[in-house]
């Protein structure tokens, strides 16, 4: 088991808190996608604390194409020798139509399909294999060799899907290689909804619960004084 910590940093305060967050003790950081790009200051964190495990928690995957994405996970899991992981998610269907102007429906289905391009892409970069992907929703047929990056060192990163709902769960399971869940969980969520998910989309893919990864969230209060502690508190609320 690793422990990671939230990395809430924008460009300008990125090195120092990822050396404070190593300095703690933390295995890894993980950004969010929420008012600023979340895969910059991993690039930071990973020069300035290259100790620590780095991964999106998550970025938003349906307004990028899966080439777009494979390349910017490519280039950190290079950049950090192997420390990436690529955690993305759906979000809901207001943000996806209105903020980003993308198409949502059908979720699940177009998640799968997402996925398993990422995938088909690194497998060309990381093998050889010809690109041949040809889906539903996304299509990728073309890789010529002055775009292709080429293989690693290490191996491709993983990709961790963050999922609340059964179905997109399932998904995580079938698809992708760990599940985010969602930091509003609880033990008897985990252990009568979500891991049983998990099982359903395994076994669909043939794959057993040891080659999955759990990242499972929890909101913690905490603080060095009094102050912090009731800051903490405040926040949580």
């Amino acid at each position: 088991m690793k422990i990671d910590g939230p990395f809430y940093s924008q460009l300008g305060d990125a090195a120092q808190e990822a050396r404070r967050l190593a300095a703690i003790g933390y295995d890894g950081v993980y950004t969010l996608e929420g008012s600023w790009d979340p895969f910059y200051p991993l690039v930071i964190a990973s020069e300035h604390a290259p100790q620590l495990d780095i991964a999106t928690g998550i970025a938003v995957a349906f307004p990028r194409n899966p080439m777009h994405l494979a390349y910017q996970a490519w280039d950190l899991q290079k950049f950090s020798q192997g420390k990436f992981m690529l955690g993305i998610g759906p979000q809901v269907k207001a943000h996806i139509e209105n903020r980003f102007g993308r198409e949502f429906s059908p979720p699940a289905t177009r998640m799968r399909e997402y996925i398993r391009a990422v995938k088909a892409i690194f497998d060309c970069w990381q093998n050889g294999t010809k690109l041949d992907f040809r889906g539903d929703y996304y299509r990728h047929t073309l890789m010529t060799p002055m775009f292709n990056p080429g293989p690693l060192d290490c191996s491709p990163p993983p990709v961790l899907l963050g999922a609340l709902g059964p179905r997109m769960t399932e998904v995580a399971g079938e698809a992708a290689d760990g599940l985010i869940v969602h930091p509003f969980n609880s033990m008897p969520f985990l252990e009568d909804h979500a891991l049983p998910a998990v099982q359903r989309g395994l076994d669909k893919s043939g794959r057993s619960r040891e080659d999955f990864i759990l990242q499972i969230n929890a909101i913690v209060i905490t603080g060095e004084t009094e102050a912090e502690r009731e800051a903490a508190t405040q926040s949580v609320k």
